[in-house]
Parts: structure tokens; C-alpha cells; sequence
């Protein structure tokens, strides 16, 4: 199995809010929605179904890989996979592209169960303070080293990895 990297991406406020209600609790942001695609494209995204639902439809020119508990809610196509096993979810991921990097999007719940098991992080930081019900979970400065960012005006974007122990 290719030894890619797992790296979660998200969307979160200074408060650490990443949702409310199933949707994002601050005015759509265009170039995270840009970055977001850009990274993403051609990659496997792992998300749990709550998410996946909120899109939509499945995002086109990724792997859609579905985390669920009813496999049989979210029918299997071409482009989407459901897996009631997060092992075997990352497994397809990491399978999916030669050199195995793949993408968690979310969310809660899926963030909590992945963050200990990714190699990176690309956060938007939203300098906002919103009320919420969905948070990312904490990233620990003593594990987590920011290599890279942008600030903006209202956001900024960040690039942690994992430290070297």
C-alpha cells in the first residue's frame, strides 16, 4: 500500500468552529473555496456522511469515499464509495493515487477520529467567532509546526506538519 500522506483540510473560526446547523456559519469565502479545489482535484477526499450530504452532489474530478454507519443511504458510483470502517476508508484512499496522499474534509467527527493519524494540516484560519455546533479539533502546538502562511484581511491560510519527535 503507497505510504502517502493523510492531510486534513478545513475551514476554522478563532473559536474553533468549523460548523452550525450542517452548514458553514460565516459568509462563503472565495479564495478558500479556490484553494480548497485546487488542493483537493485529483485526490481521494475522505468525509462522513453529514458532509457529504451537505454538498449536494458528489465533488467532481475526486474520489468521493463516504464514512457511514447505512452503506445503503448513499448508493456507489464511479466517483463515490461508502465504508462503514475508517481503516478500510483510509485504505481505498491511500490507494487511489500513486504516491497515496489523499484528503479528510471533514467532518467533526471524522476530523476528531483522523487528526492523531494525518502527517498535515491546511487550515483556513476564519478571524471570526461564530456561534456553532461542529468544531475542529485543537491543534496542538507541541505536535503540530506551522511551515507555511498567508494572512488576509479576514482569514488566513496555514500549512502545519506533523513535528519530528
Amino acid at each position: 500500500m503507497p505510504e502517502g500522506k493523510m492531510i486534513l483540510i478545513a475551514a476554522v473560526a478563532d473559536n474553533g468552529v468549523i460548523g452550525r446547523d450542517g452548514k458553514v456559519p460565516w459568509e462563503r469565502i472565495s479564495e478558500d473555496m479556490k484553494r480548497f479545489r485546487k488542493l483537493t482535484m485529483d485526490h481521494a477526499v475522505l468525509m462522513g456522511r453529514k458532509t457529504y450530504e451537505s454538498l449536494g452532489k458528489p465533488l467532481d474530478g475526486r474520489l468521493n469515499v463516504v464514512i457511514t454507519r447505512n452503506n445503503y443511504l448513499i448508493p456507489n458510483t464511479r466517483d463515490v464509495v461508502t465504508f462503514n470502517s475508517l481503516d478500510n476508508a483510509i485504505g481505498m484512499c491511500r490507494n487511489f493515487r500513486k504516491d497515496g496522499d489523499f484528503y479528510v474534509i471533514g467532518g467533526a467527527e471524522i476530523y476528531k477520529q483522523t487528526i492523531n493519524l494525518a502527517d498535515a494540516l491546511d487550515i483556513t484560519h476564519v478571524h471570526q467567532n461564530p456561534e456553532g455546533d461542529a468544531f475542529f479539533p485543537e491543534i496542538d502546538k507541541n505536535i503540530w509546526f506551522e511551515i507555511e502562511r498567508k494572512d488576509c484581511e479576514s482569514y488566513s491560510f496555514a500549512t502545519y506538519v506533523r513535528k519530528n519527535d
